[in-house]
């Protein structure tokens, strides 16, 4: 099977350890698949500063295919937060760099790159919503990680990327089970084949607008022994959809059965477990670099 992340990536920077780490919704979920056995690419916009080039180098130590990425003068996107009892929490962005500030479009080329995967993952911090359509004309299936945030629950904005998202991911660890059905079935019936919600230690829903499936979450029994939770919700997508892969979901198949999504809600789950223990998203910390520019606040 093979994934393509498609848009962000960023240095995470934890002021209370004074280490940057490779991160970006696009860039972990590709590192992630590609632990758990997919062939994995990314494709995406690095900076030319000395933090993109980190990123870039830990991308591809971890095995991901950076042939068709490119490398533009600007800042690399960075976030700051510190953890306190194995909590992330997040201080503020630079806005996401040249990253976010001069994203890919798809040219022909590109395009036939990325249709060659099974999967294209992307995200809300990637501004990609422009080249969904696109996509979604391919051969390769779309997922696209709705975060959390309510400017993207909007129904303008559900409207934008439903419609070409095979799988939509939403974060709703902030709503009880009958908001998170509510919304789930809202993003199905703007257009996503399949919504998955991720709900924190509460577990995970995910639905194709028939069947509604729950899983309960692997719990960390000694929550002194959690390193982080920083890229949790990330690999519980990878592990999600490289078992749906697994399980012969492709472009133009069946939805996958009621069975199927039971079995990749568990193996998310598992995924998202082993991800407490990981510092940062994947590791391959460095010294944190230059102050933050005070353009990002």
């Amino acid at each position: 099977m093979r994934i393509l992340g498609f848009g962000d990536n960023i240095v995470d920077r934890f002021l209370d350890r004074g280490l940057d780490y490779p991160g970006g919704n696009c860039v972990n979920v590709a590192v992630f698949a590609h632990r758990l056995g997919a062939e994995a690419g990314y494709l995406g916009v690095f900076g030319d500063d000395r933090a993109g080039e980190r990123v870039r180098e830990a991308v591809a130590a971890e095995g991901v295919d950076l042939s068709r990425s490119l490398v533009r003068a600007g800042e690399s996107g960075v976030s700051t937060l510190r953890v306190e009892q194995g909590e992330r929490t997040f201080l503020g962005w630079n806005g996401g760099g040249v990253t976010v500030r001069s994203p890919l479009e798809l040219d022909q080329s590109l395009l036939a790159y990325a249709g060659g995967f099974d999967l294209v993952h992307s995200s809300v911090y990637s501004r990609s919503e422009p080249e969904l359509p696109k996509l979604s004309a391919t051969d390769a299936l779309v997922s696209f990680d709705l975060s959390s945030e309510d400017e993207f629950r909007t129904p303008e904005y559900l409207d934008r990327v439903c419609p070409h998202a095979d799988l939509v991911l939403l974060s709703c660890s902030h709503l009880d089970e009958a908001q998170t059905c509510a919304l789930l079935a809202q993003a199905v019936a703007r257009g996503a084949a399949i919504a998955l919600a991720t709900r924190g230690t509460d577990g995970a829903m995910v639905t194709d607008g028939e069947a509604v499936v729950s899983a309960p979450a692997r719990v960390v029994g000694d929550a002194s022994a959690i390193v982080d939770t920083m890229g949790c919700g990330d690999a519980f997508l990878a592990g999600f959809v490289v078992a749906l892969l697994g399980a012969g979901w492709r472009r133009g198949s069946p939805r996958p059965s009621r069975a199927a999504l039971a079995a990749a809600l568990q193996a998310g789950a598992a995924s998202a477990y082993d991800q407490c223990f990981v510092e940062g998203a994947f590791g391959r910390s460095h010294p944190s670099g230059d102050p933050v520019a005070s353009s990002m606040w």
